[in-house]
């Protein structure tokens, strides 16, 4: 059996991939949300752990903010041959964990504003969710497994499990 290739992807960074023995890995996932892009047919997924909602003017780092990352991931893993009409989308954190308020005032929950940066930013592409696990108050661990094509998500405590499994 061929060993898979773990491609770790930090915060602020995405990767692709089309290699069968491919995984792309997101660890600590907590405010941020992990976002898969598959076709399972092609063999082609792409990942970006995208960390806030939205770029400011001058940012030169688009994999960071949902905004920005979003489209480049849709048009990286296309650049590797995935078909629009094939793709599914994965999400993964967005969680609440950290406790600020301000006056008494919660401040705004940087996961939850996340999760909703990023689906506005793949109903802009046409592209629905086909999978999540997001919101709670803790951390995750996402894998994109290409020759399964699965997406699994292991809580902090917890067994890992199949979030999403595409047929080729």
């Amino acid at each position: 059996m061929k060993e898979e290739a773990e491609t770790l992807v930090r915060m602020g960074q995405l990767a692709v991939s089309n290699d069968p023995g491919g995984v792309l890995t997101s660890l600590g996932l907590g405010s941020c949300i992990g976002l898969a892009l598959v076709d399972a047919a092609k063999t082609v997924a792409g990942l970006a752990h995208i960390m806030l909602p939205e770029a400011r003017a001058g940012v030169d780092d688009p994999a960071r903010f949902a905004d920005t990352a979003v489209p480049l991931l849709y048009d990286e893993v296309v650049r590797l041959g995935a078909r629009k009409h094939a793709l599914r989308a994965v999400m993964v954190g967005g969680a609440h964990m950290f406790s600020f308020d301000k006056g008494g005032v919660p401040a705004l929950d940087v996961g939850l504003r996340n999760e909703a940066a990023t689906r506005l930013a793949l109903d802009a592409l046409g592209l629905a969710v086909s999978g999540a696990c997001t919101g709670g108050s803790t951390g995750r661990t996402m894998r994109v497994r290409l020759g399964a094509s699965s997406v699994t998500v292991k809580e902090a405590g917890a067994t890992e499990y199949v979030l999403w499994k595409g047929a080729a």
